[in-house]
């Protein structure tokens, strides 16, 4: 046994990912297939993924052998089960056999054929069959989004076991590690359990051959009625619940003891014999403490060859361990992990590139990957001035880079990069680039917060720390609101201007003010003296 448990550990790679949660009715199992009816209702779609969920596919009946094994799962069984043919795309074919249609297993060539007379070639047609009793096993075409009673699984496999020889008296049942078993198996696939009565011993089918329980606790507690064990000769044993023993017959089962040795060593685990006296070991997964009763969990991935598959990671779980897929892998038919496509789910926002566990995204032209968030894009220039980004359905909505204003040419408009140097952002020294600046420090100073200088602790020039620092800009707050439409030399001198133009127009209006004071004065001078001489005319008419 101990020269084949390392090996018998791959069983393990068959199991990762099955779910538990469908289990088939029915199954049979020929040469290197097996064959299972779920009676499970719900769509195609459902139906695809609980036979993958199962490590196998939708049947394909390529042949009349298959035809053969589907009418022996469905003879005692009613209503619309799916199988794995369907129309993907176009039209129906109704001059080739498969009329267009395709296994799930991206097969278009089939030796056998047994479509409904009611075959619809229309366009329009359903683009999913199904197969019943009620319509004499014919191929119908459903529509994919109804819902049928169940559906057929099909599952390849390498290595099968034959049946055991049974002797006259004795009987033999097998168990399949997709759910399904009976007595009359002709093939059983890797990891099947054969359980021979009325003897209870039990054999695992591994590499087209039977290895007597108890084998690897990994696989089926290794054939244990109640617990499997390692114990310190490195073999593996089944043992019982306190007051209980395991029949020494088949070394599997367990029956009620006379004596129970163990009793007083109070194991926590498993107790043994040990010579000719018992002493404690633990399940597997666990190790045995200073105490020699207690157990403690066990890193089972320190084991090299607990997960040997490709893309495999071991995970330590209390008292055992999983074998789970890499990050970017999935668990593909068969328990491999395969690359999965992440691309699939669109996780970029311009272009994605699947890589081997991974992807990569990358941006339009005029854009580049934002580094704050690799999955996005950013306008990017990269020179003195660009065309901007404009919506199409509003040519006045435009949008620069950060780091360039936008400037209207007629009927277009470009993004023009302005010298952030010119608004003091840098404590010492700055460079202005395309689309920021990048701020330094003089000799003996260091940069701090990309905008600060700090002096260095060593002001010496030779000093590594008294080379002028510079970092690439990350932009000051609002970059692309530029605070000024003019540089600051023309601040200058529109200030000067707007001074003196108030003072000319002081000068102007008080001009204006004397002018008019002088006229009024003027014109009441020119007054008094017509009043003066009109009043002489009078007194010398009164004398006359």
């Amino acid at each position: 046994m101990r020269d084949v448990a390392g090996p018998l550990v791959s069983l393990l790679v068959f199991l990762v990912g099955r779910a538990t949660g469908v289990e088939p009715t029915s199954g049979y199992c020929i040469g290197n297939q097996c064959f299972a009816l779920v009676q499970n209702p719900g769509d195609f779609a459902a139906a695809q993924k609980q036979c993958r969920d199962l490590q196998g596919h939708l049947m394909t009946v390529r042949s009349s052998v298959s035809h053969d094994v589907l009418l022996i799962l469905l003879e005692n069984s009613t209503g619309r089960f799916w199988i794995g043919l369907q129309l993907t795309t176009g039209c129906p074919d109704a001059a080739a056999g498969l009329r267009g249609f395709q296994w799930v297993t991206k097969d278009s060539q089939s030796d056998f054929f047994d479509w409904a007379p009611s075959f619809d070639s229309s366009c329009s047609s359903h683009r999913c069959v199904s197969v019943s009793r009620e319509s004499n096993f014919k191929w119908v075409q459903e529509p994919c989004g109804e819902e049928a009673v169940g559906f057929l699984c099909e599952f390849g496999f390498t290595e099968p076991c034959k049946g055991l020889t049974v002797a006259e008296g004795e009987s033999v049942t097998y168990m399949t590690l997709m759910g399904f078993g009976g007595e009359n198996l002709l093939s059983l696939p890797p990891g099947s359990i054969a359980t021979r009565m009325p003897s209870e011993l039990k054999y695992v089918c591994f590499s087209q051959q039977w290895l007597q329980a108890p084998w690897s606790c990994e696989i089926g507690e290794g054939g244990c009625e109640y617990k499997c064990a390692v114990d310190p000769r490195q073999v593996p044993s089944c043992y019982c619940p306190p007051g209980q023993s395991v029949n020494p017959a088949n070394k599997v089962t367990c029956e009620v003891g006379v004596e129970d040795p163990c009793l007083a060593l109070g194991c926590q685990h498993v107790c043994y014999a040990s010579g000719d006296s018992h002493a404690c070991t633990c399940d597997h997964g666990y190790k045995l403490a200073a105490d020699g009763r207690s157990c403690a969990d066990f890193n089972d991935c320190t084991d090299q060859r607990q997960c040997p598959g490709d893309n495999f990671v071991c995970v330590n779980t209390e008292g055992g361990f999983a074998c789970v897929c890499r990050d970017g892998y999935a668990t593909a038919t068969g328990g491999l992990c395969v690359d999965e496509n992440e691309c699939v789910s669109a996780p970029c926002e311009h272009e994605c590139a699947n890589t081997a566990g991974s992807y990569t995204c990358s941006c339009y032209d005029g854009y580049e990957v934002d580094p704050a968030a690799p999955d996005r894009c950013k306008l990017h220039c990269g020179k003195e001035e660009c065309p901007a980004e404009c919506d199409p359905n509003d040519a006045y909505q435009c949008y620069c880079p950060e780091g360039y204003v936008s400037e209207q040419r007629g009927d277009h408009t470009f993004c023009i990069d302005f010298d952030e140097c010119e608004y003091l952002y840098c404590a010492q020294h700055c460079e202005n680039t395309f689309g920021g600046y990048v701020c330094s420090c003089s000799p003996g100073y260091t940069l701090v917060g990309e905008y600060s200088c700090v002096k260095s602790e060593e002001e010496e020039a030779t000093s590594p720390a008294s080379v002028p620092t510079s970092t690439p800009h990350v932009p000051h707050p609002d970059p692309t609101k530029r605070p000024s439409g003019v540089p600051a030399g023309g601040l200058v001198g529109i200030i000067v201007c707007t001074a003196l133009s108030i003072v000319l127009l002081v000068c102007l209006a008080h001009h204006i003010l004397n002018r008019r004071a002088r006229g009024k004065m003027e014109t009441s001078g020119a007054l008094k003296a017509e009043e003066d001489e009109a009043h002489g005319l009078r007194l010398t008419s009164d004398i006359y």
